[in-house]
């Protein structure tokens, strides 16, 4: 990036596995009205959570290479699982910033935390990777991390089910031995779990904290656009592209339960010229 002026003017990248990294890319949106947004969710390969960490970084390598057509700027991986698994390798290989939503999550819980007893929800991809742990405790080995998998959560949030009896009863199952542990502090650590933030809270009780690792990705977003000198000069405000590997019919459905309002642009890419 030679030309900061020029590269200024480029969008930010970011990509998911699905609809789920919608929340931190609106987060980003609603932060950053005047940067130019390419949202890249990768709904022909879907879940990534079930996927082998090599599989998920082929993945990953390959989102990358799509938005790296657009010139971007910058790349957001708005998803924990290719977080955990190709984060450093693509922060190694491409010569642009690269974020990931895992840090911003764990820094935000150590942050809040009073007693030290931190959870973390997500796929059961994250969970078994043990990156939330390992990148908390890398900054205060004194806390105590528990960490459940929670896999049901992402059909109910892609089916808009935010609440009623059985997304309750499934989430007491869940986080009944979390709440045990007496954690005052909750990382959700999957992008699709901020839309059931209500029915968690009401499990867990008001007294947990819930930690939204999109919220905390758009900030360091804008952290990173500054220290780069990345933030984009014209003040125009402008819709994101959305892209999509599978039916954009059937992520427009889904995905504005995530956006909040309708999807303009989406449009079909062929991955698999870049796998």
């Amino acid at each position: 990036m030679n030309d900061l002026n020029a590269s200024s003017c480029a969008p930010i990248g970011i990509f998911d596995s699905g609809v789920g990294g919608l929340t931190v890319c609106r987060k980003i949106s609603e932060l950053l009205p005047f940067e130019k947004i390419i949202y890249l969710g990768d709904t022909a390969r879907v879940p990534y959570g079930s996927k082998a960490p090599e599989t998920v970084l082929r993945y990953a390598r390959s989102c990358a290479a799509v938005l790296l057509k657009y010139k971007i700027k910058m790349l957001v991986i708005a998803c924990n699982t290719a977080t955990a698994f190709a984060l450093e390798a693509l922060q190694k290989e491409l010569d642009i910033p690269v974020l990931g939503v895992l840090r911003p999550g764990a820094t935000a819980a150590l942050s809040r935390t009073k007693n030290g007893i931190i959870g973390v929800i997500g796929t059961r991809g994250v969970i078994n990777s043990r990156s939330y742990e390992k990148t908390l405790k890398a900054q205060r080995p004194d806390i105590d991390v528990y960490s459940q998998a929670c896999p049901l959560f992402v059909p109910f949030a892609e089916e808009g089910w935010v609440s009623g009896d059985a997304l309750f009863h499934v989430a007491r199952h869940y986080l009944e031995d979390l709440k045990k542990k007496k954690i005052d502090t909750l990382v959700l650590g999957c992008t699709h779990y901020p839309l059931l933030k209500n029915t968690i809270q009401a499990v867990l009780g008001e007294d947990v904290m819930l930690v939204d690792s999109a919220e905390e990705t758009a900030k360091d977003v804008v952290e990173s656009l500054d220290k780069n000198f990345l933030f984009n000069k014209e003040k125009e405000v402008t819709q994101p592209l959305f892209l999509v590997t599978d039916s954009p019919e059937a992520f427009r459905s889904t995905g504005e339960k995530f956006w909040g309002t309708s999807l303009m642009s989406v449009q079909w890419v062929d991955i698999c010229s870049t796998s």
